[in-house]
């Protein structure tokens, strides 16, 4: 291929005429003055206004490309809101419809053309959208949840016609599909032999969009505060949240997840006033088990989610020890502002963050501890914005942020707290970066103890027992964490400590099997991308090492081996294997 030829990510916009033989075979000259006028008044000024580039067009359809996944989809769905408007006035034989299809990938660029698979895939998702409709991979989901304030359904996974892997659907809220091939991939998940739930989502019942973060911070509350009983089984919020603005179905919830119990409910904050509502269902039949409505002021935030969680307890499991009830309660914090601070950050570190985002979120949670130096919550959540920053070599101060770790972990062994979150985030920071790695240790092992059932404590400890060296261990708790969270879309992160802990045991087939999983989950993610140029390489499977050096330099030109390795490695002799499998590979260092 020329060298000249230039690779990039990208957003691409594919976009057709629905029934565009039938409308032109009713009437050529009107359908084309229509199709102008529509692209002159509202399709290439939204495309100008967010940004799009539209690379080429054809008699029914069009090419556009986006630096942003936002900003592809922000357009779609103006475009199809406006032909609303311009429809409503015509006749329906000759209303002039969309079909909208969306994918972030890697594409070529070549004398201002684009090519590749993530062009053929935004074509397939366009063939597959309704008229008026957008579907958008998997890829393109990840980047706009919870930025954009539209529903789109989860249509599973698709096998799109030429494309090697099936591809997972999301399409606009209320869209349907035609008939396609379905595959399923994770096997039917058996109920735990202990009471189970999972916690989805509050509405918003506030009227106005901003509260969302306070709803989605008190569901993420009542999660942790389950997690706490050593008798429950409890999903973790990666998983539950995966349903967010969706009309679900229990029964499905329940299969979907491994669990007999779900909770749903509602939050009305208004001023100083705040109301919570949840109902308990049993997912096997659908029968509503128990509902109840917790109201007082924002200072009773936390005292309003342990009466509710007290409740479900007593709901599920009513021989539960009083004292496991008291101990599951929490402090409430001096400030409630601080509690307000907390929720308004967490969105902005959502996966995939970005430097302005992260900086963003650290900047909320330096609020918080300002307000509340006791709310420890906060430590953790700032703790994870400064071990992104070293995690995707952005622009920072090291010493300062090193030392700024410390600063936390010095406050929260003083506060004494027994919270999983904090002890995870502040815990992990600690390793990553390598500021106080048996401090690490001992906090992650206390959130386990701590939260039996918070499934990130595992996943967490996986990491730090697979950077030590010790294999069989760290699988088993990659293993749990996937089962606390079969949903999660950080599983990619997962299958990639799982192919380390095969790698580091000399199963190499098996390695090279995870690092595969976990590329074709999330092909941008760089220590998946390292992790499995070494697998393939121990493997055997040198081709496909090439492969994905290749695709790891594209994306991240600068990466060199180093000392460490791709993670924040400790154990000598799996550093010493990382970097003789790279050099094998040829990898730059």
């Amino acid at each position: 291929m020329d060298e000249r030829v230039e690779r990039r990510l990208a957003a691409v916009l594919a976009a057709d005429v629905a029934g565009y033989s039938r409308l032109m075979g009713g009437d050529e000259e009107g359908t084309l003055t229509r199709l102008k006028a529509v692209r002159k008044d509202l399709v290439d000024p939204t495309i100008a206004a967010h940004r799009g580039r539209i690379v080429k067009t054809t008699g029914d359809g069009m090419l556009v490309e986006f630096a942003s996944a936002v900003d592809a989809v922000r357009c779609a769905i103006e475009v199809q809101d406006g032909m609303i408007g311009l429809s409503a006035a015509g006749l329906p034989d000759t209303q002039i419809e969309f079909r909208i299809g969306i994918h972030v990938g890697d594409i070529i660029f070549d004398d201002n053309d684009i090519f590749g698979d993530g062009v053929n895939i935004a074509a397939r998702l366009e063939g597959l959208a309704e008229p008026g409709g957008v579907c958008i991979s998997d890829d393109t989901y990840r980047q706009i949840r919870d930025r954009i304030d539209v529903a789109f359904d989860d249509k599973g996974e698709i096998a799109l016609k030429n494309i090697a892997r099936p591809v997972r659907v999301f399409a606009l809220a209320g869209a349907k599909l035609p008939s396609t091939k379905v595959i399923e991939l994770a096997p039917q998940l058996t109920l735990p032999d202990k009471p189970s739930i999972a916690v989805l989502p509050f509405q918003n019942m506030s009227g106005d969009p901003e509260q969302e973060f306070f709803a989605d911070g008190v569901v993420e509350d009542i999660i942790t505060a389950l997690s706490k009983f050593k008798a429950f089984f409890v999903i973790a919020r990666n998983s539950s949240f995966t349903y967010k603005g969706r009309a679900v179905d229990i029964k499905q919830v329940g299969r979907e997840l491994g669990v007999r119990y779900v909770l749903e409910g509602s939050v009305r904050k208004a001023g100083a006033r705040v109301r919570i509502t949840g109902q308990l269902v049993d997912a096997a039949t659908g029968a509503h088990l128990w509902a109840d409505r917790f109201e007082g002021t924002l200072d009773d935030i936390f005292l309003l989610q342990d009466e509710l969680t007290r409740h479900v307890v007593g709901a599920i499991e009513p021989e539960v020890d009083r004292a496991e009830i008291e101990r599951a309660r929490r402090k409430p914090p001096s400030n409630i502002d601080a509690v307000t601070e907390l929720y308004r950050g967490l969105p902005h570190i959502s996966w995939p963050t970005t430097p302005e985002n992260n900086d963003i979120a650290l900047q909320h949670f330096r609020n918080a501890m300002a307000l509340d130096p006791t709310f420890s919550q906060s430590y953790g959540a700032a703790a994870v914005c400064l071990m992104w920053r070293r995690a995707n070599y952005w622009p920072t101060d090291v010493s300062s942020d090193d030392a700024e770790l410390s600063r936390f972990a010095d406050c929260v062994k003083k506060l004494g707290t027994d919270d999983a979150p904090t002890l995870v985030g502040l815990g992990w920071a600690l390793f990553h970066n390598r500021v106080d790695c048996e401090a690490a240790i001992e906090m992650v092992e206390r959130a386990v103890r701590s939260n039996p059932s918070f499934g990130q404590a595992y996943n967490t400890r996986g990491w730090l027992r697979a950077c030590d060296g010790m294999s069989d261990a760290a699988i088993a708790d990659f293993e749990q964490a996937m089962r606390f969270s079969p949903r999660d879309p950080f599983t990619f992160a997962t299958m990639t400590g799982l192919a380390l802990g095969h790698f580091n045991a000399n199963r190499f087939a098996e390695a090279a099997d995870w690092a595969d999983k976990s590329i074709q989950a999330f092909p941008y993610f760089i220590p998946g991308l390292a992790t499995a140029v070494a697998c393939h390489v121990e493997a055997g499977r040198m081709e496909d090492a090439q492969k994905v050096k290749a695709q790891l330099l594209r994306i991240a030109p600068n990466w060199r081996l180093r000392p460490g390795g791709s993670t924040p490695i400790r154990s000598i002799d799996m550093i010493a294997k990382m970097r003789e499998a790279g050099r094998k590979a040829g990898m730059p260092e």
